[in-house]
């Protein structure tokens, strides 16, 4: 085989062992990089961990206020109805009947936006 034949298949193997491989790029970096990036990955997950939980206090808290209006105004509905006449309701009635609606339905949006 004449030599110029064998440079051209030899070299080629002979680039490529000499190139890095990606396996081995990996063994080469800095062990305190790697340790750094292990902390900053552990506070980013504590964060959102964190933050996570004070979303769902939050929501929580909003679900308190607003089913505790709820009953306030149910109430007061209830003995606006008892008082009114059977051939007439007046508009406050009807208003109260609008915002127990408009706030059960975001009740019931932020209950199953936790889901």
């Amino acid at each position: 085989m004449p030599l110029r034949t064998l440079s051209r298949i030899i070299l080629p193997f002979v680039l490529t062992a000499a190139l890095p491989s990606p396996s081995n790029t990996s063994l080469q970096l800095d062990p305190l990089a790697t340790q750094k990036a292990g902390i900053e990955d552990g506070q980013r997950t504590r964060m959102e961990k964190d933050m996570a939980k004070k979303a769902n206090q939050a929501r929580q808290a909003d679900l308190k206020r607003d089913t505790d209006k709820l009953l306030k105004l149910a109430t007061e509905l209830k003995d606006s109805v008892d008082k009114s006449s059977e051939s007439m309701l007046s508009l406050d009635v009807i208003k109260k009947a609008e915002e127990i609606e408009k706030l059960a339905h975001s009740v019931k949006y932020k209950m199953k936006a936790a889901y």
